[in-house]
């Protein structure tokens, strides 16, 4: 049994880096996961890896209807969220002064 068993994560920014790895640990550890991501063909290829416990959904976080859709999925999916993992970023805006 893995020390997350029975649970239900989003991760964001998952198509590479800490977002990647975060979700290879989740679903070793017997969590099932809706990873999100910009870039296409990465999330499905890493959706293909883990298996039936991860689906993808391509998703800019700057877009909030994408967002909404996102968690949706993950509850029609799996039918809750019990972690949600914000892993996505950018360069932070500068203002002029």
């Amino acid at each position: 049994m893995g020390r997350l068993d029975g649970k239900v994560a989003v991760i964001t920014g998952a198509t590479s880096g800490i977002g990647l790895r975060t979700a290879e640990v989740f679903v070793a550890e017997g969590a099932k996961i809706v990873i999100a991501g910009r870039r296409i063909p990465e999330g499905e290829a890493l959706a293909k890896q883990l298996g039936v416990n991860c689906i993808f959904r391509q998703t800019d976080v700057t877009v909030e209807a994408q967002m909404q859709a996102l968690i949706a999925l993950a509850v029609e999916k799996f039918g809750r969220i019990d972690c949600l993992f914000n892993n996505a970023g950018g360069p932070a805006q500068t203002r002029g002064h």
